[in-house]
């Protein structure tokens, strides 16, 4: 793929590794300069069905890691994100596939929570979680810096969704959606 001379394929990915989303713009359509507040204003992206089945049958452990400061700042509440979760998890699993569990960090940029992505904390969760999960044996999947930024740290391979050929992120790969980097696999 652009900007990647290796393929994905040489990782030999089986059930012992784990894949990290993002949310906002691999999963769902981000909202432009606003947040996802209600079921009603979360809407898939297209191929997201197919990948998370596709993915599903791969992956030992499928999570989400989502910043969600919305919450932080007063524009919806716990409650609010967890139906959409909720939801969210009940419609991937209708079409066959999967998400083992969703992590999100309700706290402001300025507060420097170690949970927001780029820290660590959703990660060190999922492993408390899930002790099985190594993150060298870990992919995370998302369109912004500090998702890159959240795998390096933590030693995973990164993987960039973006709809530019060059991007200016240092990412491991680039891909332009989960479908395609799940049809690589």
């Amino acid at each position: 793929m652009r900007g990647h001379s290796m393929s994905l394929k040489h990782l030999n990915i089986d059930t012992s590794w784990t894949l990290f989303l993002d949310r906002d713009g691999v999963i769902n359509k981000k909202l432009e300069n606003d947040y996802v507040k209600h079921w009603i204003e979360f809407e898939f992206l297209e191929g997201t069905f197919e990948a998370l089945k596709k993915l599903g049958g791969i992956f030992g452990k499928i999570v989400v890691v989502t910043n969600q400061q919305g919450i932080g700042k007063g524009l919806y509440r716990t409650e609010d994100l967890e139906l959409i979760h909720k939801n969210m998890l009940y419609e991937v699993a209708y079409y066959d596939g999967r998400i083992d569990k969703v992590y999100f960090s309700p706290y402001l940029e300025k507060e420097n929570h170690p949970t927001r992505k780029p820290g660590t904390g959703m990660a060190l969760q999922a492993q408390r979680d899930f002790p099985q999960i190594d993150f060298k044996r870990s992919i995370i999947v998302g369109d912004s810096r500090s998702d890159m930024e959240f795998g390096k740290r933590c030693g995973m391979k990164t993987v960039f969704i973006t709809e530019e050929k060059t991007s200016g992120v240092d990412a491991d790969y680039y891909f332009s959606s989960l479908n395609e980097f799940a049809q690589e696999l």
